[in-house]
């Protein structure tokens, strides 16, 4: 005994943690409004949740047209306040399962780590989006010239302080628990803020892939409730191929046409961008080749089945495809993922925020997962250099360099021919 006592400091007292079985969260009680429960208590209770989740997704589909009305502040604000939640609901998870256990300063520590990662993506932000309101302003430019190392710093903190919590008899469950906060700030802070740059390239970047999975999502459900009878995946014993097979159909013609009718307003296609005359952010340019009518030869096949040879569509609509198949087929399994999550820590729901659906995780499970897709796929194939990026670069320079730029420039279009040789050049 005196030997196996003799092993490092804190293993025996951790191991016989790890080995014991976690605290089992709160049981889950139905939230459902009372006056719901009222109306629908003569139906059973497969019928009941139908319609529950049924009238409270129509109610965040109107929300979700309310605040994309609204504009590009509230939606930002409205993606910090979700993201936040989801943080939120993640890190209760784990507290409430260890909480017997009192780990001094997790959810101290936590949230601290939170505050410094937005810190760090929202001023990354802050520096790209909004350059010129920077350099005018003298605070803010100290702080975006010192960005990365302010951030470092606050980070740093952070982990010295997390050190010096450390408490001999929950050494291995405290570094489980700060693997849980950064994993956490990978899976929700990371992607939200790929949410807001997806933002920012033009509303209907942002619009478009969450409602091809808000799409797929109601789709699935309903194609599975009605014709539903073989299972999916085991994870989510209550997922069918039914379901999965007609979502990704009508997830990709429900992307064709919302597609087609936002790519006609500027409002939605053009990138949002902050004026500084107005101190507002606008959303007008004029419309790229991505978003302007075009018309493209059908395959001969189809030509004889329905009679077209050319058809008039936008080249978005293309790239609609390619999102609304990422977020009927591999969107899901990020809610694959949430429920493998669910099911090791014995949890029906993330919390019981919204009646029928659970807590706000269990509705942006597959939407980060989009969020980072999307990301890809402008950088990867759509977006390509910002002039006005590149002049807002060029300003910050000393006069002799940007001198140097301008005379290789020039030198560069006049071997080109597009600039006219001067007798002085000459």
């Amino acid at each position: 005994e005196s030997e196996s006592e003799a092993k490092v400091d804190g293993e025996t007292a951790s191991d016989s943690e790890s080995r014991a079985e976690p605290a089992p969260p709160p049981a889950s009680v139905d939230d459902t409004p009372e006056v719901l429960n009222r109306a629908l208590s003569n139906l059973s209770s497969r019928w009941k949740n139908w319609w529950v989740r049924g009238i409270l997704s129509l109610a965040m589909i109107a929300f979700f047209f309310i605040i994309i009305y609204l504009g590009p502040m509230v939606l930002m604000m409205i993606v910090m306040c979700v993201q936040i939640k989801c943080f939120h609901e993640i890190i209760t998870i784990g507290y409430n399962v260890y909480h017997s256990y009192d780990l001094p300063w997790f959810r101290t520590l936590s949230w601290y780590f939170l505050l410094c990662v937005n810190y760090f993506f929202y001023g990354e932000t802050v520096t790209d989006y909004f350059f010129t309101l920077v350099q005018r302003e003298e605070p803010l430019r100290i702080l975006s010239k010192y960005h990365r190392f302010i951030s470092f710093t606050l980070y740093l903190t952070g982990f010295c302080m997390f050190v010096l919590s450390l408490v001999k008899k929950h050494y291995r469950l405290q570094f489980y628990m700060f693997g849980w906060t950064h994993v956490t700030l990978l899976i929700v802070v990371t992607q939200s803020h790929l949410v807001i740059h997806n933002l920012f390239e033009g509303m209907i970047w942002f619009i478009v892939p969450i409602s091809c999975v808000i799409c797929n999502d109601i789709m699935a459900y309903m194609f599975g409730f009605f014709f539903g009878r073989t299972p999916l995946i085991k994870l989510s014993p209550k997922k069918t191929w039914e379901g999965f097979i007609g979502g990704f159909f009508a997830t990709v013609v429900f992307g064709l046409l919302l597609s087609y009718v936002m790519s006609g307003y500027r409002c939605f296609v053009c990138p949002v961008e902050y004026n500084n005359d107005t101190n507002s952010f606008t959303v007008d340019c004029e419309p790229s080749d991505l978003f302007r009518l075009q018309e493209y030869n059908i395959p001969g096949v189809i030509q004889s089945v329905i009679g077209w040879k050319t058809v008039r569509m936008y080249p978005f609509q293309i790239h609609s495809i390619a999102l609304s198949t990422f977020a009927s087929l591999i969107g899901p399994f990020g809610g694959f993922f949430a429920s493998g999550f669910k099911r090791a820590f014995k949890i029906k729901d993330f919390a019981n925020t919204i009646p029928g659906h659970g807590g706000i995780m269990d509705r942006f499970d597959c939407q980060y997962l989009m969020a980072t897709f999307v990301n890809v796929y402008i950088a990867s194939f759509i977006r390509g250099p910002n002039p006005s990026k590149l002049i807002q670069q060029f300003l910050t320079l000393r006069p002799d360099q940007q001198l140097h730029i301008f005379n290789t420039l020039k030198s560069h279009l006049t071997d080109k021919g597009i600039l006219t040789a001067t007798t002085e050049d000459e």
